[in-house]
């Protein structure tokens, strides 16, 4: 069993949105590891990050990208800073992954520097999210074998991308 698409990007990309759309296109199930994180977890991912730190949620993510992609068939969907961990950019290398690209104005607008991202949150949010997109860029570009740039785009227009792309013979950079 494997997924028919993996969605990754960072916040604000459209991963909650965009996924459960592109699920009912291809008619197939949507899965969220954040969702798997929460109720595994039993508490939201901000308290994880507050209580147990990064390090502890990163091993939890880890753990429930693993298990998900071995039993969904569907459209996945990872947390942003899931592809940042080395066993889970490994894992990603066997599935077809979609990156759904973000900019900087675009970023801070959908998040709205929202204090339940545990990594946006601090004294400066738009330089942090402008750093966070800096480092992840390169590893987003490293796992994803489509890329969609969702600014100016509706989520409807978005997932059309996508399942062009998903098509066989397509051009996977839209």
């Amino acid at each position: 069993m494997s997924p028919r698409a993996v969605v990754v990007g960072p916040p604000g990309s459209g991963k909650s949105t965009v996924g459960p759309m592109l699920a009912a296109a291809l008619g197939t199930a949507f899965r969220d590891t954040d969702d798997d994180i929460i109720a595994r977890a039993g508490r939201p991912i901000a308290d994880i990050f507050a209580e147990d730190g990064e390090p502890a949620f990163r091993a939890l993510e880890e753990d429930a990208v693993a298990a998900a992609l071995a039993e969904h068939d569907g459209v996945l969907s990872l947390g942003g800073g899931a592809p940042l961990t080395p066993g889970t950019r490994a894992r990603l290398a066997q599935h077809t992954v979609v990156f759904l690209n973000v900019g900087l104005a675009a970023g801070v607008q959908r998040t709205g520097l929202s204090t339940a991202r545990p990594l946006l949150a601090g004294v400066n949010p738009r330089a942090t999210f402008k750093a966070l997109l800096d480092a992840r860029l390169p590893v987003y570009r490293e796992v994803s074998t489509i890329e969609v740039e969702t600014d100016h785009r509706s989520p409807d227009e978005i997932v059309a991308a996508v399942v062009a792309a998903l098509a066989p013979g397509q051009v996977q950079q839209q």
